[in-house]
């Protein structure tokens, strides 16, 4: 069989098959005898229907078409393993089917194209010496008083309130009911028209401007017990309700009764309440740490994004469809798996008439992902950087004793954690040979954000999704 090669756009390799005369001649009579020994024409045994009765019967196309099918589909498997290619996903026909059939003789060379798509060939034209910049998140203080305050505020005593007006902080007991205030130029006759939803009985609300809409809290500051008022308020825009968006309200409220919060004292037996700390200096000492970390958790992560988004930068690939249509697909299986852990039917949520909507919005973050990770691994094998079994195996054994009540796919999470650790080795080898100037956090988002507004652009910068170890075991139970 002859074959010639020829170098495509993304990843692909086009071949030009020859298919001998004696090979066309030979599938074609097989197909026919296949027919005759398959075949019901009535009056005629399965086997013993004359060849020309049958070809009257089925049609010279039908059985050049069943044909050609073995040739093409045979031509191609034996073309790619005659020149040793290493190909990936299905093979495409070049060549018009139709074309084919009209041009199909038995006994004369077939010749057809056909094109596999093969790995990408990688290019990184730097990977040392990067120069980035990502944003620093600091520990803030104020993130144990806010996270203790909010625990303070869980176990607050409500006493009720006697000789004077409401205050904010307070917590009022009302009974309210709404309706749409008339804007100018309506009929000042006509009925108001009520709120959906927007009346109460023994309501009770904590007087904080952020629990309700605009302008009735603050309207119910100064009242007091059994006294009824009307409140102006207005429906924010936009609004869960769209047709409330925007629009002014008119409240009747009646304040029943007042109440004030009794908080607890910040000491050690409110910390032995709310956690399993002896002492309160043991619990601000945890809470601390615990922020800490975070904080410098998500400042490594800011630097291996802005390392990783400024690699794909210097890479050179064309990749294969079946690359990205895989990589789509493992994305879309990643979200289905997290969607149904959170107890979500995802046969409503993935329709027939919505998935190729999900597909297409999820190619830009698939090809994004496809060349940070061909990026790593082409550093990886320049520079020799591997993973050993013991490092794999004490990563495994970690996550089988965090799920030993649930069933894990082991040989699965082996193949996951051997990746991520990689990844991650590889990610440190070019932290340490590349400069990092760490900024104020969110400068850089803002910076991006001014740059888009500016940019006549309807295209978005694709973003990565990370994939943590524990994400991924999740979604191996129960496969």
């Amino acid at each position: 069989m002859k074959v010639t090669q020829e170098k495509l756009p993304a990843s692909q390799i086009g071949l030009e098959i020859e298919i001998t005369p004696e090979l066309t001649k030979q599938t074609y009579e097989q197909v026919i005898k296949n027919l005759t020994s398959t075949t019901n024409i009535p009056g005629f045994r399965k086997g013993k229907v004359p060849r020309q009765i049958l070809l009257q019967r089925l049609g010279v196309t039908r059985i050049k078409a069943a044909a050609l099918e073995e040739l093409i589909q045979d031509g191609i498997e034996k073309a790619v393993k005659q020149e040793a290619i290493q190909a990936i996903g299905q093979p495409q026909l070049r060549t018009s089917f139709e074309e084919l059939i009209n041009n199909y003789e038995p006994g004369k060379a077939l010749t057809f194209s056909a094109a596999v798509d093969v790995e990408p060939e990688v290019n990184l034209t730097q990977y040392t010496g990067l120069q980035v910049k990502a944003e620093e998140v600091k520990y803030d203080p104020t993130q144990v008083e806010n996270v203790l305050d909010k625990e303070r505020q869980q176990m607050a005593t409500l006493i009720p309130v006697e000789g004077r007006a409401a205050q904010i902080g307070d917590v009022a007991v009302v009974d309210f009911k709404g309706v749409i205030a008339k804007g100018e130029g309506e009929d000042e006759t006509a009925e108001p028209t009520p709120i959906p939803g927007g009346e109460a009985t023994d309501f009770q609300l904590e007087l904080q401007e952020d629990k309700f809409i605009p302008g009735f809290v603050l309207g119910m500051v100064g009242m007091n017990p059994g006294e009824t008022k009307e409140i102006s308020a207005q429906f924010p825009d936009p609004y869960a309700n769209e047709e409330l968006a925007g629009k002014p309200a008119l409240f009747t409220v009646t304040l029943k009764e007042l109440k004030e919060k009794e908080l607890p004292e910040f000491n050690d037996d409110f910390a032995q309440e709310v956690s399993d700390f002896n002492t309160l200096d043991e619990l601000k000492a945890s809470l601390e740490e615990r922020y800490q970390k975070e904080a410098e958790e998500k400042t490594k992560n800011n630097k291996q994004e802005a390392l990783l988004a400024e690699l794909v930068k210097h890479l050179e690939v064309d990749l294969p469809q079946t690359l990205i249509e895989q990589e789509v697909d493992s994305m879309l299986t990643q979200t289905a798996v997290r969607l149904s852990q959170q107890g979500l039917d995802v046969r409503k949520l993935f329709t027939q008439d919505i998935i190729p909507q999900l597909r297409e919005r999820s190619r830009p973050e698939a090809v994004e992902r496809l060349k940070r990770s061909l990026g790593l691994r082409e550093v990886s094998k320049r520079e020799s950087i591997e993973v050993t079994p013991e490092e794999i195996q004490a990563r495994v054994t970690e996550l089988l004793q965090q799920y030993t009540e649930q069933e894990v796919d082991e040989e699965r999470l082996r193949s996951v954690v051997e990746n991520e650790l990689l990844s991650e080795k590889i990610i440190d080898w070019l932290l340490e040979r590349s400069s990092v100037e760490l900024v104020a956090e969110g400068s850089l988002n803002t910076a991006q954000e001014t740059a888009a507004e500016l940019t006549p652009s309807d295209t978005t910068e694709p973003q990565t999704e990370e994939q943590s170890t524990e994400a991924t075991t999740e979604s191996t139970q129960g496969e």
